[in-house]
This record gives structure tokens, C-alpha cells and sequence, in this order.
């Protein structure tokens, strides 16, 4: 009993700085996908409450993603609002079916680099995007037309007065500099408050004090007003090719956004593991029901996971009752939000873009791999600026394919076997993309607790995808205890597979 009440109260309290997390993004990237305020905290409140019933990954958080912020905006300029319900509901199916289907471990096989070059790209594009609302204006859709306009909406913070523009800029400027400031130089005691609260905080203290005449966030009076559910002419819109491509989007990249974020919690933490379909067809269930609702797509989410995970929870129920505290504060304080000023929001979403560039990941890719996944990183990342999201991952996943198309002939056989109570894996000829759910599938079944001992001798080649995802499970399986011996392929192979086996030796030494 004393221990339930404990993992309960940690539980608590971890949901009430997820919920401080989450309210500031909400809020922010509906802002940032073209749509009121309110569909994102529908999605926050479906995503927290029913995915977080139904979660595979029992301490990942979901809501609303920056991620597919970009892709709504695109959507809602184009098509309208009303159509983006169906889609989600759409999109939803398809994730439930490939949950149903068991190929969750199909979207751990996308290359990091354009995983990375596609997170990259969508930064930038929220950053371009976010400049303008900094300055009370309205971002266009494509980047290469926000870059285009930045001289038009400076234009317009210069009159004979102080204008609307200057003041909600000043305000967006402060809410940027409390945010980082904090961020950099918060005290030990309060660690977990996030800087995303101090800088909407501080813009909307400024905001109100000297009554400035600046655009805020629009909320309605209940959340059922907010409530936009389909009408059957939005569905007839669905055979447009159009649409039908936005919903495979969606789905395709909320999937994997989510997994790979469920891949990330599962390293933070020694809990249970992720069961990738059901997590799957937890999203499914969600994005489906966003759609019912008239929310905006959901994904699990790493920054609101993090601070999950940081705070100190346990099970599933902190997820949940981050949703319940969303809901209760739309239900019974929407006046709070409705006096949040929009520049302060797009302050946040400028730090949330600038930390999906993060060069951090190029600088590994290139340091363990070379300059071929840096050029794919590359490629992806410009064609998602300068023509669309769409081709900067079609592209990027042709040249990731491209890089391995030599090495295809040869295939991976693995063997394993117990000899004196140690397990031995054995892999021979070349380890790809191709054959990673195999080989996921191989790992995640070998019995807990016994030392495991990888043989790469006879292995020819290994590419950057399938090094990432074996160095990831060896971190996570050395920090459990277990015990792991690495044997590196002979010194006649690829060049690459040498200083890929002395790091896989050091990450669990």
C-alpha cells in the first residue's frame, strides 16, 4: 500500500510539470499549423487521456507535434480546416493497421539521416515561419516565401509612433530572453518548471501591464464550442489526390516521429520496454478520434517524455492526468489562456524549432560514419526548404537506398546459440537497412539476464542505420547489467566495420 502511494504521488507530480510542458506547446503549434487555438488542446487532452490508456510505451507523453506543424499549415491553406478531419481520421486507420499489421519495427529501418535532415528541415521551417507572428503577421506557407517576406513585416514595425507590430515584437523578444535565460541559469530547487512557462509568463504579464493593443490567443468560452466534428462533404473531398497524399503523410511521419521518440524514452529509463505496434495502434486510436473531435494530428512527443521521465514518473497515469489537468483548465479557466499574447507562443516555437536542427546529430553521423549520411542529412534538409517536405524525405530515403544498393547482393544470416550459459550471436555477410526488423526481432527476444556475446567475424559490411540502432540497444541492455562481449569482424573487411566494433566495445565496457 505504501508503495502504491508513492509511486502515485511521484506520478502526480510528474503530471503537473508535463501539464506546465505541454499547455504553452499546445497552444503554440496550433498557432503555428494556421488553426484556433482550441484543436490543439483537443489534441492534448485526447492525446494525454486515451493514448495514454492505451500507450505501449507507458511513460512516453503525446499531443500535438511541431513536427507536423508544417504539413497542417501546407493542408489548411490549400483545403480548408474542415478537411482536415477526415484526414486525420484516415490517417488514424492506416496507423491502427499497421499496428495490426506488427510493422512498427519497419519504421526503426528509416536512416537517421533523414530522420534528423527531416526534423532539421521542419526547424527551419518553423523558425521562418514563427519570425513573422513574432511581429503580429501572418507566416506564409513555404519557407522560401517567409525568407522572401521578413523585409515586409520589418517594414511595418516603423511608423510615427510605437505600432502594434514593434510592441508585440518587443514582447515576443522579452518572452524569448526569459525563456532562455532560465533555461540557462534556473536554481537547483526549481528545476522542473520549463522555461516555456517563464517566457509565455513573463509576454503575458508585459502584455497585460501596459494594456498593449497586440493579437492573443483566441480560446472559446467552453471546449465544446471549440468542437468542430466532420460533415459528410468534407469526406466526399477524400478521393482528391491531394488529400489522399497529406493522410499517407501524416501517417507515415507521425508514426515514425512517435517511435522514434518511444526508441528515446526507452533509454532514459529501466522500466518497461515499448511494445512498438500497440503503441502504434494507440496513435491510431488517437489521431482517429482528433479527427472525430476536430483536433490537430498527435505523435508521441520527446520534450514533453523528457520531462516525464525527468520528474520522476512511474507508470502511465502521469500521461493521463496531464490530459485531465489540460481539460480542467479549458473547462473551468479559459480566461487565463485568452490573455496569452501570440508572440509570446511563437518565442516558444522558435526554441522548439532551433532545438529540431540540432547539429549535434550531424556532428555524430559525420564523426561515426563519414560524409555520406552528413550529404543525405544535407540534401533532405534543403529540399524540405526549398521545395516541400514530401521531396526532401522521398529524396533523402532514394539516396539512403542508393548508398546500400552495392551491398545488397549479400545477405545477413543470423545464428545464435547457448554455450555454457552465455547466448552467441553470430553475423555473417552484410547488415542493412533491409534486415534490420529481423534483427530487432533477434535481440528483443534473446532471454534477460544472460550474457550475450555478438561474433562479427564473417560480417562483409554494416551501414549507419543498422549501426545506430545495434549501438542503441547495447547502450540500453549494458546500462540493465547486462553482460556483453563484442568480436570484431576480420581486418580484411570494409574499412567502416573496424572503428564501428571498437565503439560498440567501448558503449558497453
Amino acid at each position: 500500500m505504501t508503495k502504491n502511494c508513492s509511486v502515485f504521488s511521484r506520478d502526480l507530480a510528474s503530471s503537473l510539470v508535463v501539464f506546465l510542458v505541454a499547455i504553452p506547446l499546445c497552444l503554440g503549434i496550433a498557432i503555428a499549423s494556421g488553426v484556433p487555438a482550441s484543436m490543439g488542446l483537443v489534441s492534448g487532452v485526447v492525446g494525454g487521456i486515451v493514448v495514454g490508456l492505451l500507450s505501449g510505451s507507458p511513460l512516453q507523453v503525446s499531443g500535438p507535434a511541431a513536427g507536423l506543424a508544417v504539413i497542417v499549415f501546407g493542408f489548411v491553406e490549400e483545403y480548408g480546416v474542415a478537411t482536415l478531419a477526415p484526414v486525420l481520421i484516415g490517417a488514424g486507420t492506416l496507423q491502427i493497421a499497421a499496428g495490426f499489421l506488427r510493422i512498427g519495427s519497419w519504421f526503426r529501418a528509416i536512416s537517421p539521416a533523414v530522420v534528423h535532415g527531416m526534423l532539421a528541415g521542419i526547424g527551419i521551417l518553423i523558425i521562418l515561419g514563427q519570425i513573422h507572428v513574432l511581429m503580429d503577421a501572418k507566416p506564409a506557407a513555404g519557407g522560401v516565401e517567409n525568407a522572401a517576406a521578413i523585409n515586409e513585416s520589418l517594414g511595418r514595425l516603423w511608423g510615427s509612433g510605437l505600432t502594434n507590430e514593434a510592441a508585440a515584437l518587443q514582447v515576443g523578444l522579452i518572452s524569448l530572453l526569459a525563456m532562455v535565460c532560465w533555461e540557462k541559469c534556473r536554481p537547483q530547487s526549481l528545476n522542473l518548471v520549463p522555461g516555456a512557462l517563464i517566457g509565455v509568463a513573463a509576454g503575458t504579464v508585459l502584455a497585460a501591464a501596459f494594456d498593449l493593443p497586440i493579437a492573443r490567443v483566441e480560446v472559446p468560452a467552453s471546449l465544446l464550442d471549440g468542437l468542430s466534428l466532420p460533415t459528410m462533404e468534407s469526406f466526399t473531398q477524400l478521393a482528391q489526390p491531394g488529400i489522399i497524399l497529406a493522410t499517407v503523410m501524416i501517417a507515415v511521419i507521425a508514426s515514425a516521429e512517435t517511435l522514434l521518440s518511444a526508441a528515446a524514452v526507452d533509454r532514459m529509463h529501466d522500466g518497461v520496454r515499448t511494445k512498438f505496434n500497440k503503441e502504434l495502434f494507440a496513435q491510431g486510436i488517437g489521431n482517429g478520434l482528433c479527427g472525430l473531435l476536430g483536433g490537430l494530428p498527435i505523435t508521441g512527443v520527446i520534450v514533453r517524455s523528457s520531462a516525464n521521465i525527468q520528474a520522476g514518473a512511474r507508470t502511465r497515469a502521469s500521461a493521463i492526468l496531464h490530459g485531465t489537468w489540460i481539460l480542467g483548465l479549458v473547462a473551468l479557466a479559459p480566461s487565463l489562456l485568452s490573455s496569452v499574447p501570440l508572440t509570446a507562443l511563437a518565442a516558444v516555437l522558435l526554441v522548439t524549432g532551433w532545438r529540431l536542427i540540432s547539429l549535434r546529430h550531424v556532428r555524430h553521423l559525420f564523426e561515426h560514419h563519414g560524409l555520406v549520411p552528413v550529404g543525405i542529412w544535407a540534401v533532405t534538409v534543403a529540399m524540405i526548404v526549398l521545395e516541400d517536405l514530401l521531396v526532401g524525405v522521398v529524396l533523402g530515403l532514394a539516396l539512403s537506398i542508393l548508398e546500400i544498393v552495392p551491398y545488397l547482393r549479400r545477405k545477413l544470416a543470423i545464428r545464435h546459440s547457448e554455450v555454457d550459459q552465455e547466448i552467441h550471436l553470430r553475423l555473417d555477410g552484410t547488415v542493412t537497412c533491409k534486415d534490420l526488423p529481423a534483427l530487432l526481432n533477434t535481440l528483443e527476444q534473446l532471454p534477460e539476464g544472460r550474457k550475450v556475446r555478438i561474433v562479427g567475424e564473417d560480417l562483409h559490411y554494416m551501414d549507419h542505420t543498422s549501426a545506430e540502432t545495434i549501438s542503441d540497444w547495447l547502450q540500453r541492455e549494458a546500462k540493465s547489467g547486462r553482460a556483453i562481449e563484442i568480436h570484431a569482424p576480420r581486418a580484411e573487411r570494409h574499412p567502416r566495420l573496424k572503428p564501428l566494433f571498437q565503439r560498440f566495445s567501448a558503449e558497453v565496457a
